[in-house]
């Protein structure tokens, strides 16, 4: 049998990365050449591998708290850790009861990277034992308010982004986005600053990834359809409620909400949370379920989160 030479070219040379997209039918020419006794060249450069097959899976925590991991790098959202039962004061006179447990084990928060926390004045997206585990990250990004209250945090205004530099995963960028988490009838005072997140990295040739925090449909949504091209889509619903204070004036989104989220914004996946598990929240699970699998746009994208389970998108 001849020798068979290996030359691996390209960016991820000396990185001992291996692309799997197309391999098998490129591997199965080489085996067969080296069984005849030829000397084989595998020239396999950057521009055959496949970067967007990033490994990413999310976890469903509690409410809009979620375990985000991308090629090993460890994102919470909005940490919510406190055990069902209690009433809890969110402001101006909104009050409302926790009504489900956070599903984890001893390993969901360890080596936590970054905190992505849209907001932290209501105790349904940043509670108790939410705020002491927050304490133990090296970095919460928040918005401006929000950094003012926490010694790790750096605020960001609508917009702005924040690079980390990770070995974990390169050129990762956070971009902070509108959201609106009032009725268009009230004040933004009433229910205070929320922002969303887009998250950036290299390789990520499908899209970006979209975290909504609490907000309702409005026009900045196609300001986002306009600056990003969104993969996969994380949507806080539940149409949250305060009737003795607001009527029917929605907090955040419901299913039809979302449904026009995702006409404006085309992304190829799409995960609701933050929909059960709190008193306030007025769009039943089966409800919203239902409308989301029988509507044309979504019925195909949608992902339902079970508590507890990694997902692997």
């Amino acid at each position: 049998m001849g020798d068979v030479v290996v030359r691996a070219g390209g960016r991820y040379a000396d990185s001992g990365f291996v692309g799997t997209n197309g391999i098998h039918q490129y591997l199965q020419g080489i085996i067969q050449n080296v069984a005849n006794g030829n000397i084989v060249t595998l020239n396999y450069s950057y521009s055959q591998i496949n970067l967007s097959k990033m490994n990413i899976t999310v976890t469903h925590i509690d409410g809009p708290c979620i375990l985000l991991e991308i090629n090993g790098f460890k994102i919470i959202t909005d940490p919510t850790l406190d055990s069902a039962g209690k009433m809890y004061h969110h402001g101006f006179g909104s009050i409302s009861r926790k009504t489900d447990n956070p599903v984890l084990n001893d390993s969901t928060l360890k080596n936590i990277d970054l905190i992505l926390l849209s907001h932290h004045q209501h105790k349904d997206n940043f509670d108790n034992k939410g705020r002491e585990f927050a304490k133990t990250v090296p970095l919460i990004l928040t918005t401006k308010n929000g950094s003012k209250k926490l010694s790790n945090a750096v605020g960001l205004n609508n917009w702005e982004s924040y690079a980390i530099n990770t070995p974990k995963l390169k050129g990762l960028k956070i971009t902070a986005i509108p959201a609106q988490h009032h009725p268009s009838w009230l004040p933004a005072f009433f229910a205070g600053k929320v922002i969303g997140f887009i998250i950036e990295y290299e390789g990520q040739e499908q899209g970006v990834i979209y975290i909504s925090g609490d907000t309702v449909f409005f026009d900045e949504f196609n300001e986002i359809a306009k600056r990003f091209k969104i993969d996969i889509g994380i949507f806080h619903v539940g149409s949250a409620q305060f009737p003795y204070l607001s009527g029917k004036g929605r907090y955040t989104m419901n299913s039809n909400d979302l449904i026009k989220a995702v006409e404006v914004l085309k992304p190829n996946k799409v995960i609701p949370i933050h929909h059960k598990g709190w008193s306030h929240f007025k769009e039943k699970e089966d409800v919203m379920k239902n409308n989301l699998s029988n509507n044309e746009l979504t019925k195909e994208k949608t992902i339902f989160l079970s508590s507890g389970k990694p997902e692997k998108l």
